[in-house]
């Protein structure tokens, strides 16, 4: 693990990012306390979800409306 300061972080930033495309990490500190760290970004699949259809099967089927709910609950003054 690489450490640098904020000076020399900013006059080497495309160095420090090859750096980190190798994957090293670098710690920035500013007054020689650390304050950041530079990782790779990890390219992560994107979360696939089921579709609603399914989603709706796997659900027990409503007692009430929901027209029903909402008329209950503005009679109820809740609303």
């Amino acid at each position: 693990m690489n450490t640098t300061n904020v000076r020399e972080a900013r006059k080497r930033l495309s160095a420090l990012l090859d750096q980190v495309e190798r994957g090293e990490s670098v710690v920035i500190s500013r007054r020689g306390k650390p304050v950041a760290r530079l990782v790779a970004a990890h390219t992560e699949e994107p979360v696939r979800f089921p579709s609603r259809a399914k989603l709706r099967q796997s659900l027990p089927p409503a007692k009430e409306s929901s027209a029903g709910t909402i008329r209950a609950l503005r009679e109820e003054e809740r609303f």
